[in-house]
């Protein structure tokens, strides 16, 4: 039987829904002076997977929330993609297929090719960078039409509803795109939502609420404790009901409805 076929570098690794306890290659795998060396995609690799795996055991719980989602990962190697240097890598979750399918429909043929890349649709995050963890919910620029379905509901229904969700997110921040400007969660006024929207385009702007936890080499040792990867499935679960609000769905469908 002649050699398998290389799996592509973009194809998910293989990984159970389990969590396991970070440590410090995780951290410093991402380093300057790592970050394109190609002799430490393996041990990225490891990273990768351990946040696949980190991501396999949110998804049900998310979905007992009322959210089906798909997971997914990002490259673990240097590519053209990462401007070939991998500084961060994460898990994401994602719009099932079946509700990718009924937004094409909605979207039309023209538009929904949008919908085939993962990163053009509102996702939940974790992920490492050399020195921090981060849990997040972000809508790219590509991803316009959940911008369009927010900026659409909070027209439509006020700020209500779009502040409840933010404010009980304290210890989180929504930012736009790479804007030095953030407004934190836990006590937004009307007024901060309404400064931040009057500079928020979607297909312009990526969308983000964050919640960052330091992990220079001198701070990392508590991340490693065994009941983080527990916490932040925990932190993403908090951020479902957000999603939830924001992104497109049949049952926030503010995107052309009337």
């Amino acid at each position: 039987m002649g050699m398998a076929e290389a799996k592509r570098p973009d194809s998910e690794p293989q990984a159970k829904a389990e969590l396991l306890p970070f440590d410090d290659g995780d951290f410093h795998c991402l380093s300057p002076s790592l970050a394109r060396d190609p002799q430490y995609n393996d041990r990225r690799l490891v990273l990768r997977r351990k946040l696949l795996s980190l991501a396999k055991v949110f998804a049900p719980e998310a979905q007992a929330l009322g959210v089906e989602f798909d997971v997914r990962t990002s490259l673990h190697s240097p590519s053209s993609f990462n401007g070939m240097q991998v500084k961060r890598i994460w898990a994401y979750a994602v719009r099932a297929k079946s509700e990718k399918k009924r937004l094409k429909s909605v979207l039309g043929a023209d538009l929904a090719k949008d919908l085939d890349a993962s990163y053009r649709n509102a996702y939940v995050c974790a992920a490492v960078e050399n020195d921090a963890l981060e849990v997040s919910l972000r809508i790219h620029a590509d991803a316009w039409f959940d911008g369009a379905n927010l900026v659409n509901r909070v027209k439509r229904e006020g700020f209500d509803g779009w502040k409840k969700q933010l404010n009980a997110l304290d210890g989180y921040r929504l930012r736009l795109a790479d804007w030095k400007g953030e407004w934190p969660c836990g006590a937004l006024g009307s007024e901060k939502l309404a400064e931040f929207l009057k500079y928020y385009k979607p297909a312009e702007h990526a969308l983000v609420v964050e919640r960052r936890w330091p992990a220079t080499p001198g701070l990392r040792a508590a991340l490693f404790e065994p009941h983080v990867p527990r916490e932040i499935v925990g932190e993403m679960l908090r951020l479902v009901p957000l999603y939830r609000f924001t992104a497109w769905s049949a049952e926030s469908d503010f995107l052309f409805s009337k």
